[in-house]
């Protein structure tokens, strides 16, 4: 007699609310082809490496700064309508001050855990300002901005330029001396435009200075019209991430046509997730440990008193900086009654005007210069492009200059040095500085490049010396594998356009040849200076010793003399210059 077992039904049946969300995604599906998107979407394939973590931190930051925000507008009084304090801070009471600083001491002392909103808010700012700037660094640096997101790295500027318009008009809000001071040289600086300054001024202050409309202005600025900008640029810039695939750096494996990393979910979005909270922990123990812009300290707004020491946050520092640096008597009436103040001119609108455009525009100035119209998504090692590394980190080096330049007072009070010869060393400084970081940082690359053929051709050296029976001592050097060599040869071998001669065979002058003619000139100032990657003719030839590959049958250990034997190549077509490329 035989039994039949019948097989346990593995398949639970569904809960309710499962049924509730299938059928909700069912909905949606049918109505949107919302699950395509999604699907799509799910699958996007995101490289991964701790660079690429910059932007998140700065996505990140905003969050929190639009969630504290929103605590922050239900306590602020955005009026600079006079009032007597009345509080727990004895030292104020009584001292008139606006309604906006008066809600800003009550927002601190008196509501429950506002004082950590405040502060929690004006770190995250600080901290948002400095992961897009470290972020746009990384983007450069590695050319991440070639084609096809060159339209990306606009929106990224454009980012930078409403965050320090977001955190001016920030810090502007309560209404202290320190923001009052800022807020006096803007005044200065939107005066000393030629013609209309004067009218710009009772235009934006609704008067002459300070009037009575300003904070209100500042926090329709602040917490309506920048934040949205500043929205919808975010959502763009994810867009085109998106569209264009995300970069990725050069390895074996990752070329133009793929890349590799993890899907974005669940494992990137398990990442991420994760690390919005660590940002935002970070972001809260700072605020609850370390005390930033105490404004209780300065009082309300007066013009009478300047001290030294006023600062304005750190990514403004520049602005004031340059202010500083610029000797006060370039200054001068015109013809037509008109005064021209190039001592504010000068420093606050034409040397930050020329550094950021330097800036916007650099990616479609290299991409004319160098004629090359292909996409890129492998990212370059700064080192193989030294005209734009040094270019780069002169340019950090004159913002690095005019920040300082704008603590000119504190590191006189602080090393008892002279103000005066402070800011003539500076003075200095902002033309000589930049100009040695680009020729120190050209030549590293340089230097870097020529290390890299050398370990291609002759490998790791090993400290192991061998004679030969006619009394030679050569070093035995390790190869470098199939992946290392890789990294050092994959890059593009640019060179310097060549065009046209200037007259055809006719003896005809070509049109356009001035045209060509400069941007070979400056194609050349980028490309001149380089170093040829090792071609695969190059290796074969460094790897043939004759007589040295005999110690290879002697040689205890793998290491070969001089590279040692022919090492694998890469699979893969061979580039017109001689390289390979990856398949």
């Amino acid at each position: 007699m035989s039994t039949t077992t019948k097989a346990p039904n593995t398949t639970s049946a569904p809960t309710p609310l499962g049924r509730a969300a299938a059928g909700t995604a069912d909905y949606l599906d049918q109505r949107t082809g919302l699950g395509v998107a999604v699907k799509t979407f799910a699958r996007k394939i995101f490289p991964d490496h701790w660079s690429f973590l910059l932007g998140e931190i700065a996505l990140f930051s905003f969050v929190t700064i639009l969630i504290s925000g929103v605590f922050l507008t239900m306590f602020f009084v955005p009026s600079m309508a006079e009032t007597h304090y009345s509080g727990p801070w004895d030292s104020l009471n009584g001292v008139e001050m606006s309604e906006a600083f008066s809600s800003t001491l009550r927002l601190s002392f008196e509501v429950r855990g506002g004082l950590l909103m405040r502060q929690i808010h004006h770190w995250a700012a600080l901290i948002f300002m400095a992961s897009i700037v470290t972020h746009m660094m990384r983007v450069f640096f590695t050319g991440a901005f070639r084609k096809p997101r060159e339209l990306n790295w606009v929106v990224g500027f454009t980012l930078l330029i409403l965050g320090l318009l977001a955190g001016f008009s920030g810090y502007s809000l309560p209404d202290d001396v320190l923001s009052g001071n800022g807020l006096r040289i803007t005044d200065g600086v939107i005066k000393a435009v030629p013609i209309i300054g004067s009218y710009a001024s009772y235009f934006v202050f609704g008067g002459e200075f300070p009037g009575q409309d300003l904070i209100p202005r500042l926090f329709t600025v602040h917490v309506l019209l920048v934040p949205a900008l500043i929205l919808a640029l975010i959502g763009l810039h994810l867009l085109f991430v998106v569209l264009h695939k995300h970069t990725q750096y050069p390895g074996s494996g990752r070329k133009d046509t793929n890349v590799v990393g993890f899907p974005l979910f669940p494992i990137y979005v398990a990442k991420a997730g994760g690390y919005f909270f660590t940002v935002f922990g970070v972001i809260a123990l700072m605020a609850a440990t370390m005390s930033i812009n105490p404004v209780w300290n300065y009082g309300p707004y007066d013009p009478s008193p300047v001290s030294a020491g006023a600062q304005p946050d750190w990514y403004m520092l520049f602005l004031e900086g340059s202010l500083r640096l610029m000797p006060g008597g370039a200054e001068f009436v015109t013809w037509g009654g008109y005064t021209v103040s190039l001592n504010v001119i000068i420093p606050a609108m034409i040397v930050p005007g020329i550094l950021f455009t330097l800036l916007a525009i650099y990616p479609f100035v290299e991409a004319a210069v160098t004629g090359d119209k292909r996409e890129h998504h492998v990212l370059d090692r700064p080192r193989n492009r030294p005209f734009r590394t040094a270019f780069g980190v002169s340019l950090l080096v004159a913002f690095f200059i005019l920040v300082l330049a704008g603590s000119n007072d504190l590191i006189a009070t602080h090393f008892h040095l002279s103000i005066n010869d402070i800011t003539w060393a500076f003075r200095v400084l902002l033309f000589v500085g930049p100009w040695l970081a680009f020729v120190i940082t050209k030549r590293i690359c340089l230097g870097l490049q020529r290390k890299d053929r050398e370990l291609v051709l002759h490998g790791h050296e090993t400290g192991r010396i061998v004679r030969f029976a006619s009394g030679e001592y050569i070093e035995v050097h390790k190869p470098l594998d199939a992946h290392e060599r890789w990294l050092r040869v994959q890059h593009d071998n640019i060179r310097p356009l060549e065009i046209e001669p200037a007259e055809d065979a006719r003896g005809v002058r070509r049109k356009g040849y001035q045209l060509d003619r400069m941007r070979q000139r400056i194609s050349q100032v980028f490309y001149e200076d380089r170093v040829e990657p090792v071609t695969p003719a190059e290796l074969a030839a460094s790897h043939s010793h004759g007589e040295h590959d005999a110690i290879e049958s002697h040689a205890a250990e793998p290491a070969q003399v001089g590279g040692g034997h022919h090492l694998v190549e890469p699979e893969g077509e061979t580039t017109a210059d001689g390289r390979n490329s990856p398949a």
